[in-house]
């Protein structure tokens, strides 16, 4: 065990609140989550930065000190990776995402370039225990809640999914956010699926929203088909405990991705709760395949369609020609994103005779 001084402390390990002075050692778990010392070996000129602790985001420099948490990523515009199986002091990692998320690169996507290369440094320590010198490897599991068995949620939810990643999710939810925030509605947000990163949930805490979930906070790195559902009906059961008018629900990746986006439309106590299903496609062909998909594979009904398939009339108007499901930009459009998804809550939710529809009234 000996001291290290940490120059940067990225936003995976946030759960663990790392203070810049940490005790490292040489006992390597090598378990997603573990929090790991590294030495930055290489420069880049893009792709060269990583998210803070505190959200924001710091240039990358040889001879940096970082700390990371170990995981993996399947990412089609970014790195594919997976976590090593043993470590010891000097080994070579890669960093695999903005987040901090470090393991061994396997492929790249040539518009971001090589992975930074890193020396491992150490295992990052926990003291948990009061005025002893006992210690653990630190983890970001290691003070995460229990994820839920069952869903309680009785809020509305706006489900977005994407047919890929970089498909226009998280700015449709930004803008949607924003619409109802200027309504009067309480909205919260968050995001189910994905590899760490807090920048989604940020910008829609900038948007308006009054309360955010990323899986992240329950302790996992990288979700799969395996934590996906459980993740989605935690986040889903504490943010309805906030009494939010509704939650919009970010599905990162796409529907053919690798982290879990299938196993949660595929459980039927989730896709039940969903109110609302917004599809962001990237052009009409993935617009076409989504809707199908979502269709003919869950029996979930497409609300609207959003996206870059959606930037200008041609591929709006063959949406609403071929699909009969409206198209609406987020980026020229956001007034209309917001009223269609408005009146679909309002026709899911079962209003008693004589009283009159909130979600229908603040439109």
């Amino acid at each position: 065990m000996k001291p290290l001084v940490l120059d940067k402390i990225t936003s995976v390990t946030s759960n663990c609140r790392l203070s810049r002075e940490v005790k490292i050692g040489t006992n390597f778990p090598c378990k997603e989550g573990d929090v790991i010392a590294v030495r930055i070996l290489t420069g880049k000129s893009t792709y060269n930065q990583v998210e803070l602790e505190t959200g924001r985001f710091s240039q990358l420099k040889p001879g940096d000190i970082v700390a990371g948490a170990l995981g993996h990523r399947k990412a089609l515009r970014g790195y594919a990776g997976h976590m090593p199986t043993s470590l010891k002091p000097g080994d070579i990692l890669n960093i695999l995402n903005l987040g901090g998320v470090l393991g061994i690169c396997d492929s790249v996507n040539p518009d971001v370039g090589p992975p930074f290369e890193c020396e491992v440094l150490g295992q990052i320590l926990h003291f948990p225990f009061l005025g002893e010198r006992r210690n653990l490897p630190a983890n970001i599991a290691q003070d995460a809640p229990p994820l839920d068995e069952v869903l309680t949620c009785d809020v509305p939810v706006v489900a977005v999914v994407g047919t890929s990643m970089s498909a226009g999710k998280t700015f449709a939810c930004t803008s949607l956010i924003q619409s109802m925030t200027h309504r009067g509605m309480n909205v919260a947000a968050a995001k189910a699926t994905g590899v760490s990163l807090k920048r989604d949930v940020l910008c829609m805490e900038d948007a308006g929203a009054r309360a955010t979930s990323i899986f992240t906070d329950l302790g996992v790195v990288t979700t799969t088909a395996l934590n996906a559902p459980a993740l989605t009906r935690t986040m889903l059961n504490h943010l309805s405990e906030k009494k939010p008018d509704v939650i919009v629900l970010e599905l990162g990746d796409g529907l053919l991705g690798a982290y879990g986006v299938d196993a949660i439309l595929a459980d039927e106590g989730i896709r039940a709760s969903f109110s609302v299903v917004m599809l962001a496609a990237n052009d009409p062909v993935a617009a076409w395949g989504g809707h199908r998909r979502l269709k003919e594979e869950y029996g979930i009904e497409t609300t609207l369609i959003t996206g870059p398939a959606t930037d200008n009339a041609a591929g709006t108007d063959l949406i609403n020609a071929l699909l009969g499901v409206p198209g609406c930009n987020a980026r020229t459009a956001p007034e209309h994103l917001a009223e269609t998804v408005i009146d679909g809550l309002s026709e899911a939710t079962t209003t008693p005779a004589g009283e009159p529809d909130t979600l229908k009234s603040v439109s």
